[in-house]
């Protein structure tokens, strides 16, 4: 069963480093069957409570799956190894990039201005140790934004970004083995981030207003204990919730008081479609706004607010880790907040014409494609790994729809960023031709 590797160990934390041993040098390659728990005990001479304690803790880190009776196996893909590592388009030179998920770098404010005058307050008042870790100003500005969007009023924090605030907040009131209902085809970065947790993904399937009511209830009612929503701007699909589906999913929360409802709106700023928040139902809920889309990724800046006890344990924790997020990039933040650096119809507006084009011509082409807000549109394909091979060779390197799924149908992701009008048209050809029409996913 193991070939020439030996585990060995009389501990559980020896016999947990043997296997992942043996997993990172190869000799126990993805997907092989490891000894039942009493087989082993029975060569190593333990307790079988000893190896099932070891295989616990490597499924808690993401590299065993236990599927019952069927037994325990190396992982396919270790949790700590992100999508983007191993499900990759390596673009070649003179190929056009809509892969990313990049913002248009043309709609990005100048950073200067904000920087200096916040490099200039702090030569005459600079942070040191016992400052609160959340700027003031920044939580003014915030407030303000949060109340107009009908975010319940609750205390705040700020975090590295928004997947620093998702962790941080799992990390909170989960622990391993839980299960987290996630969106699908959702966020690659969270569908990672959910197994190095030890934590169990639960898709829910996700159509232009959101995740589906029916796939959310039956998650909760299986044993979910959290559920991650995006509000705006989804990736990939742009979904966006609408008053309506906002109010199914309230309903369903309702019923489960218990649960932890996370709502990520990273769509800030760059989507002109109101807010319909989902929070104020659970006992334990968190909304993050982050920085990166509108103002740049390299802002790793996300405002969290949240029930008491959530802000409080995600508050406490990060002071015995790095402390507090950068005061220097939280007043620069805030200055392009209250400046209005950026203007979000303007900036909505760009992003809607160039989605909307493309959206528009490969419906021409009898192709059916998503994307109701936000930067990329979605296109069912299922040839995806073919369609993405014929996409490269004619010149476009799109994003793979593995990347971003669970249980979903196949697609591709087309970040429409970088699009001018000219380049609408010869995309749409070349999607068509990679697209035989009779291959296409129609969605109802």
């Amino acid at each position: 069963m193991l070939g020439d590797y030996r585990i060995t160990g009389r501990g559980a934390a020896d016999i947990a480093a043997s296997v992942e041993r043996g997993i990172g040098t190869g000799a126990l390659p993805p997907g092989h069957l490891l000894p039942p728990q009493r087989e082993l005990a029975t060569t190593l001479g333990v307790n079988p409570n000893t190896v099932a304690a070891a295989y616990r803790t490597l499924r808690e880190r993401g590299l065993i799956e236990t599927a019952g009776r069927r037994g325990s196996r190396v992982r396919h893909r270790p949790a700590s190894t992100s999508r983007d590592d191993t499900i990759r388009v390596d673009v070649p030179p003179g190929a056009r990039d809509i892969s990313d998920g990049n913002p248009d770098p043309a709609l990005l404010p100048p950073l200067g201005p904000a920087l200096a005058a916040t490099a200039a307050r702090s030569a005459g008042a600079p942070v040191l140790y016992g400052t609160p870790p959340v700027s003031a100003r920044l939580a003014a500005v915030s407030r303000t934004g949060l109340a107009a969007d009908g975010v319940p009023e609750a205390p705040l924090t700020v975090t590295s970004g928004s997947l620093d605030a998702v962790e941080r907040v799992l990390a909170a009131h989960l622990r391993p083995g839980d299960a987290v209902a996630v969106e699908d085809p959702g966020w690659g970065s969270l569908l990672d981030l959910v197994p190095a947790l030890g934590l169990r993904p639960v898709p829910m399937a996700v159509d232009d207003e959101g995740p589906l009511p029916g796939d959310a209830e039956r998650a909760l009612e299986r044993g979910a204990r959290a559920l991650v929503v995006t509000a705006r701007a989804q990736n990939p699909t742009g979904a966006a919730l609408t008053a309506g589906r906002a109010a199914a999913l309230r309903a369903v929360l309702a019923a489960h008081p218990g649960v932890l409802l996370v709502e990520d709106d990273h769509g800030h700023h760059i989507v002109d479609l109101p807010l319909h928040t989902l929070t104020g139902v659970t006992r334990h809920w968190a909304f993050l706004r982050s920085a990166a889309k509108g103002y740049g990724p390299d802002l790793r800046v996300a405002v969290l607010t949240g029930d008491p006890l959530t802000i409080d344990r995600v508050a406490g924790r990060h002071r015995l880790g790095p402390g507090w997020v950068s005061h220097l990039l939280q007043e620069t933040v805030a200055a392009l907040w209250e400046s209005g650096a950026v203007d979000p119809a303007a900036v909505a507006a760009s992003y809607g014409s160039r989605r909307e084009a493309l959206r528009t011509a490969l419906t021409e082409r009898g192709l059916p494609a998503r994307g109701r807000s936000g930067m990329n549109v979605w296109v069912p394909a299922p040839d995806e790994t073919g369609a993405v091979a014929r996409l490269l060779t004619a010149g476009w390197a799109v994003g793979p729809g593995a990347r971003f799924r669970l249980a979903s149908p196949p697609g591709i992701r087309l970040t429409v960023s970088r699009l001018t009008p000219a380049d609408i048209p010869p995309l749409a050809d070349a999607v068509a031709a990679a697209l035989t029409p009779g291959a296409v996913r129609r969605y109802d």
